[in-house]
């Protein structure tokens, strides 16, 4: 998913740093991971709301410290 005025690749490694292993199953189907290993990128993978939500969580615990 194209977000206007960020480098897709700054969003990936942001999305990427936000999620670790276990947490890939449960925002990625069995294909989707497949194709993240083979190179596509989490924002690409990923829909609208699951971005928010990512995003909202980091927000939040960003806040919380």
């Amino acid at each position: 998913m194209p977000i206007p005025g960020y480098d897709p690749d700054d969003v990936d490694d942001h999305l990427e740093g936000l999620l670790d292993g276990e947490d890939l199953d449960e925002y990625l189907s069995a294909d989707e991971r497949r194709r993240y290993e083979d190179g596509e990128s989490l924002g690409d993978l990923l829909d609208e709301e699951d971005i928010r939500r990512l995003l909202d969580e980091d927000s939040e615990s960003e806040t919380a410290a």
